[in-house]
């Protein structure tokens, strides 16, 4: 069963049966944009960074979906870096659904190459979306590479979270939400964080602050 789990057929097939289920997960939530005066800035066509804790990741395709009801928003490509493993590239088959490219490598795996990448979509203007703490942890906690691109591109991290109120919170490392259908949902965009190319590892305590700050808005106006 194993073995049968792990083939690229049967990995194919349940990416595209969530992804269709994430779909119209998100497509039933009523959303609500807080921030939207930050996202708008980068919205307009800026290139950015865009952040978010790693338990976020099912819900944050909700943004382009947000995004294409506002009349300020210029579409651009959108690309997330996903890992090499199994796990990072059954991620990107299902965020390929939202129209949403992966670009694979690590820190572990294709770092490198991953970053020359990021580098090249970022100055073509594209958005570029990043877990800081994933793919295997620590929770809550960013790696360099985060601030690192940003400082490298000249382009700022836009700080992002999001919560619904109808979700099952999984056992995993990072406690990821997969949203259920008929909720509430929150999409928060804190202020950019410009991070200087000189002194970009000092920017790394305000992009965690940052992050944990929209993560604690969007958890506040779920309870509500």
């Amino acid at each position: 069963m194993k073995a049968l789990f792990r083939s690229d057929f049967v990995q194919g097939l349940l990416a595209r049966l969530l992804g269709r289920y994430l779909h119209f997960a998100l497509r039933t939530t009523r959303w609500t944009l807080v921030g939207d005066g930050h996202f708008d800035t980068i919205g307009a066509g800026q290139a950015a960074v865009f952040a978010f804790w790693h338990e976020c990741l099912p819900l944050m395709p909700a943004l382009s979906l947000i995004a294409d009801g506002r009349p300020s928003y210029r579409r651009v490509p959108i690309h997330t870096l996903v890992s090499r493993h199994r796990d990072g590239r059954f991620i990107g088959e299902v965020v390929r659904r939202f129209g949403i490219e992966p670009v694979l490598g690590s820190s572990s795996r294709g770092g490198p190459a991953a970053l020359r990448t990021l580098l090249a979509l970022l100055k073509k203007g594209d958005h570029i979306g990043i877990t800081p703490d994933g793919p295997r942890g620590p929770r809550h906690s960013p790696a360099p590479g985060v601030a690192q691109l940003a400082a490298l591109a000249g382009v700022p991290v836009l700080p992002c979270a999001a919560r619904s109120t109808h979700r099952i919170v999984l056992g995993t490392w990072d406690r990821m939400a997969i949203p259920l259908p008929f909720g509430r949902g929150f999409m928060v965009c804190g202020a950019p964080v410009r991070v200087p190319r000189d002194a970009w590892e000092a920017t790394l305590p305000a992009i965690e602050a940052a992050l944990n700050q929209a993560l604690a808005e969007a958890d506040r106006l779920c309870a509500r």
